[in-house]
Formats: C-alpha cells, sequence, structure tokens
C-alpha cells in the first residue's frame, strides 16, 4: 500500500509544479496568474508570452502527466488503478497547484500526457488516436482549444 500511496502522491506533486508560472517569470518577469485569463497553462502563456515560451510550458505539462503514469507503472509496480489514480493526480495537481496557493491549469496538458502513456501500456491504441483527433486536429485548423 506504501508504493499506491507514493503513487498517487507523487502524480499530485509532478501535477503542481508550475511550469507557466516559471516560464512566463523566467521570459518576462512577470506572473503568467495577471496576465490574459490569469490562466496557469500552455494556452494563456501563448497567448500573452509568445510561441516558444507556451511550447516549453506545454512538454513540460504533457510531461508532467506522462511521468506521473509512468513512474506508477514501471518504477512502483502498482496496479492499473493506482497508475490512473496517478495520472489523475496529476491532472488534479495541475488545476490546484500546491506550489500556487491551489490555483492552476485546466489540465489539457497533464491529461493528454497521462493519456499518452497509459493508452499504449493498456493496449488502447485507438483511443490515444482519437484523443489525438479531438484536441490536435481542431487546435491545427483554428488555433484554438479554448
Amino acid at each position: 500500500m506504501v508504493n499506491e500511496i507514493i503513487a498517487v502522491a507523487s502524480g499530485y506533486l509532478l501535477g503542481s509544479i508550475p511550469t507557466a508560472y516559471i516560464i512566463s517569470r523566467r521570459v518576462t518577469g512577470k506572473d503568467i496568474r495577471r496576465l490574459g485569463g490569469g490562466n496557469v497553462g500552455g494556452l494563456n502563456t501563448y497567448r500573452e508570452v509568445g510561441m516558444l515560451p507556451a511550447l516549453i510550458v506545454g512538454i513540460g505539462d504533457i510531461g508532467k502527466g506522462a511521468a506521473a503514469v509512468a513512474i506508477a507503472y514501471w518504477l512502483l509496480e502498482v496496479s492499473p488503478l493506482f497508475v490512473m489514480l496517478a495520472g489523475l493526480a496529476a491532472v488534479i495537481g495541475h488545476n490546484w497547484m500546491l506550489f500556487l496557493k491551489f490555483s492552476g491549469g485546466k489540465g489539457m496538458g497533464a491529461a493528454f500526457g497521462a493519456l499518452l502513456v497509459l493508452m499504449p501500456v493498456y493496449g488502447y491504441w485507438y483511443g490515444l488516436l482519437i484523443i489525438i483527433a479531438v484536441i490536435i486536429i481542431p487546435f491545427v485548423f483554428t488555433r484554438n482549444v479554448a
């Protein structure tokens, strides 16, 4: 049961890493929560800080969800339920970041990262294709996910 608790707790803590806040501060010196819509995520970073910083934030946010699932599955070797809960905890951590007094983003990047690892691991390739179609294709054509 210790590994299960570590999996979920580490998922939450990984999700709580405020990538948009860190990158925005480094690039502009400003708090992303005070810019645009106030959202601590990739889209607000794109709109208010720029494409390259947003790309870094997006990769970081996707990485948080992917890392939470990968750690639970390969390092801690917990049951599938707790692997999924670790991914969910990363999304919750991204939405309510411990390090930013429980403010955060919308969880899209962290959710996508968790699904990116979960689906192939458990054999849901078609689900992965659907997620890519639902998230990436509309963004490519509209440049908007909100």
